[in-house]
Order: C-alpha cells, then structure tokens, then sequence
C-alpha cells in the first residue's frame, strides 16, 4: 500500500478535528446551525452577551460541546496510550487497559456509585486505575526483573481479579435505577460530561500526553530490541518505565471520565501504522487525531442513532472497531 505524506494526513486530520467538532455540536433533537455554535463560543470566550436565547445557548455551552470536547480528548489520550503500549510491550494487540487500568477504574467507579457518591466518581476511578497499576508492578516485581511480558501477565491476573471484585459487588448490591447507571458507566458512556471533564482530559493530554508525543525517536529504537536501544544511548529502562507510567496517567484520566471504551487504543495505532508507515515520530500525534475524531463521531452516533434512546459509546466503538480490526489484520497478513 502506497505511504501517505505524515505533513498532508496530520493537516487533514487537523482540519476535519475542527469540522468534525463543529457538526457534532448542532447535531442532536434541538436543530442548531453553524454559526449559532461560534456565536455562542465567541460570546462565552470573549467578554460579551450571547446572541441566543438562553435556551439554545445552554444546549451549545452547557450540554453539546462540553461533551463532544471530552469526546475528542478521550479518543486522542486513548489512541496515544495504545500507540504507546505497542511499542514498549512490543505487542500489536496491547491497548491502554493491558495492566488492569479498566478494571480497576471500574471496581472504584462502580463503588462510589453504590454509596451514591456520584459526584467523586473521576476520583475513584482514577485512584482505582492507579491501584491497580501499582498491583501490576508490585505483582511483576515479585517475579523477579521487571519485564514487559511479565508486566503483562501481572496486568492480566490483576484485570481478572478486579474484575472479578466488581461482577461480585455488581451483582451482591446492584437494583433498580443504579443498574443500568453502573451498566453504562462499565460500557464506557460520555453521557454525563461537562466541562469538569473537559478540564481532566485536557490537562492529562497537554501535561502528559504533547511531551510523550515528542519521544517518537526514543520508541523507534524500541522496535529492534533492548540491546540495539541501549548500543543507541537509550536508557533502556528508564524510557520504558516513565513512558509506561505516562501513558497509565493518561489512560487513568480518560477512563475517570468515560469508562472503558474499547479498540480506540488497538485499531486506530494500527491503521494509522498502515498509511505512513512505523516510525513513532509521525505515528504518535497523527494516532490521537485519528483517535479524537473516531471517538466524536463514534459518540454522536451513540447519542443519536435511537434517539430519543442513548447506548453506551463503547457499544458503538465494539460495533466499528471488531470489522476494521479484522480489516486490518487481513491487510496486514497479504503485505507479509
């Protein structure tokens, strides 16, 4: 398959972010035009009274875009992390929740939503993903050196015991109404984000996320090995541990707010990988693009596909992800 320029896909990406972002906002069952989303951004923005009512100017403000940023931030932190993951683990199939991340912001969500404490909810779940984490390292460090397929069982058996504590708990204290708020909290839902949300995400992209963007060079000479990384001048060990913890904050920061979403940080690093090619340099910042304007259009759909209904937007990132997934995988097979 013929490489795409990085500059001409990162400038396309760029502009349909944009686009993609302004159409998500006036799509919904209150018809908004174009210009009413920039007159009441530029209203809120600068010192100014907004020219809607303050009806639609709360749909645009407190409700659309609050969300569909969070969408976009989502999706890029994802993206960024598995693109991350894939290369330090040396696994094409490793995603952001491959050291029990998900799983432990589930069992910390799903805890404070029995208590009804709805409202520490990013907390817990980020203090869950953060636990679980630290039980990974902890686990694989008692197998003797720290490596990444030990990291990767140990990330396994803590996924599985999690997982285990929340079906449990899930199952022992779950009726009525908190049912399906617990449900769709577990199948990755962005139903609830405002601007709160907005501000989590962010920071975790521009704080951590830009400055792991710029190691492209670094996870290039990951991919023949760590002897060939340390000939380099590579501190092999200390890139991949604080490069792991990176992308566990990050990933930990998108789960707080929208619960496991899945195939954002599998498929996207991947078809990304297929047009320009494996060098980190280029694959990094154009893999959360990607990401942030799959998951907009991905969570437009769960919002409004059986409107007035809402699904979960995992649902809709599954239903997608599993075909180009199997895609990929078959292009990937005839290029070998």
């Amino acid at each position: 398959m013929a490489r795409v320029s990085p500059l001409a896909l990162g400038s396309a990406l760029a502009i349909a972010l944009l686009v993609s972002i302004t159409v998500a906002v006036t799509i919904g069952p209150a018809d908004i035009r174009f210009d009413e989303v920039w007159r009441s951004i530029a209203s809120h923005l600068v010192i100014g009274v907004s020219p809607l009512s303050e009806l639609r100017d709360g749909i645009v403000w407190q409700l659309r875009l609050p969300r569909v940023l969070t969408a976009a931030a989502v999706g890029a932190g994802l993206a960024l992390s598995g693109a991350v993951m894939q290369a330090i683990t040396r696994n094409p199939l490793a995603d952001p929740y491959l050291l029990g991340l998900s799983s432990g912001a589930a069992l910390g969500a799903v805890s404070v939503l029995l208590l009804g404490a709805a409202v520490l909810l990013p907390l817990a779940a980020f203090i869950g993903a953060l636990l679980a984490l630290t039980l990974t390292l902890l686990l694989a460090g008692s197998l003797g050196a720290i490596t990444p397929s030990r990291t990767v069982l140990a990330g396994i058996a803590v996924s599985a015991l999690a997982s285990a504590i929340t079906s449990f708990v899930i199952f022992w204290s779950v009726t009525g109404d908190s049912y399906r708020e617990v449900l769709s909290w577990l199948l990755g839902s962005l139903s609830g984000a405002r601007w709160p949300a907005v501000g989590i995400t962010m920071v975790a992209i521009i704080v951590i996320g830009i400055p792991v963007m710029l190691t492209g060079r670094l996870l290039d000479s990951f991919a023949f090995g760590d002897v060939q990384a340390a000939s380099l001048g590579v501190n092999v060990s200390a890139t991949r541990w604080g490069l792991l913890a990176a992308s566990a904050l990050v990933t930990g920061a998108m789960v707080s707010v929208s619960g496991s979403i899945g195939f954002v940080g599998l498929i996207l690093p991947h078809a990304v990988r297929l047009l320009v090619g494996p060098g980190h340099r280029a694959l990094l910042p154009l893999s959360a693009l990607l990401g942030a304007v799959f998951l907009v259009w991905a969570d437009t759909l769960a919002r409004t596909l059986f409107d007035p209904r809402e699904i979960p937007v995992g649902i809709v990132t599954a239903m997608i992800g599993a075909p180009i997934f199997a895609f990929l995988l078959t292009r990937r097979k005839s290029s070998t």
